[in-house]
């Protein structure tokens, strides 16, 4: 086994190489104004990431979850404070598609069948034809809609349509994979089979995971660490280590330590919001 490379008992422990490689943010404060009005959405926000891990962070609504993720995508630019994917800004990291966002809602065009759908972020890379159909065809497949490449959106379920999301965020063959409550309109059935679709393709493409999740048990199943924030100002609390590896299945909810990891969370949200 490398040296950079380990694993101790069941808890996947990143190589030495992860963190210079995976996600830093440094004191990182947001404040939207409003005409008069300030909002303090972050305040000294501090977070590492190693490259090929799965991190979630879970907190009360509004507690600026989806504001990290909109720093780390260049959607906004933070008040004060660093975010780096890789040591490369933002900014940077947008214009070597570095990484793909995909949010609650799987925006597709209706007009355009799945296969076009799935196209399109190459399309605008301006990929060329040939090497954007073998890349569409090869997400289509890993996310289990091989057989629907010709269908429109209409005719897709809810679940069919986030793996065509999900599909063209892999196109992109990104190294870090930001998701923004992905499954959170889903009904339960459809997100846990959905949930354990998406470690099957972390396994394989070694993305590097930063989840937004207001379920415990999504946040347990996909992640090496829970990471807590407070209520507004946003600010992390509590770091939960979950420990199960990375190649896991359903049966994990049946071990003991699943529901301890339940309890530590739910007990870290309820000091979060007390604190």
């Amino acid at each position: 086994m490398p040296l950079d490379e380990a694993r101790v008992g069941d808890t996947y422990v990143p190589p030495r190489r992860a963190l210079a490689d995976g996600l830093a943010i440094r004191e990182v404060e947001m404040i939207y104004r409003r005409g008069n009005q300030t909002v303090a959405a972050l305040s000294g926000c501090n977070l590492d990431v190693p490259a090929g891990s799965w991190v979630s962070l879970i907190g009360a609504s509004g507690c600026g979850k989806s504001t990290l993720l909109r720093i780390l995508s260049d959607i906004v630019k933070p008040t004060s404070g660093t975010a780096l994917l890789g040591g490369m800004t933002p900014a940077e990291a947008r214009a070597a598609r570095r990484f793909a966002l995909v949010s609650q809602s799987a925006v597709m065009l209706p007009w355009r069948k799945v296969l076009a759908n799935v196209e399109l972020g190459l399309e605008v890379a301006r990929v060329g034809r040939a090497e954007r159909r073998r890349r569409a065809e090869a997400a289509i497949e890993m996310v289990g809609l091989k057989g629907f490449e010709r269908a429109y959106p209409s005719e897709l379920s809810g679940g069919m349509r986030q793996r065509a999301a999900i599909a063209r965020a892999l196109t992109l063959k990104p190294a870090y994979l930001f998701m923004d409550e992905p499954f959170g309109a889903l009904d339960e059935l459809t997100r846990d089979r959905l949930n354990f679709e998406l470690l099957r393709i972390l396994e394989e493409t070694k993305a590097t995971l930063l989840l937004v999740t207001h379920s415990i048990s999504e946040a347990i199943i996909l992640s090496d660490t829970v990471v807590v924030m407070s209520p507004r100002p946003g600010r992390i609390t509590h770091r939960v280590d979950v420990g199960f590896g990375h190649h896991r299945t359903p049966e994990m909810r049946d071990d003991p330590r699943f529901g301890r990891l339940e309890s530590e969370v739910r007990h870290a949200l309820g000091h979060s919001m007390s604190s």
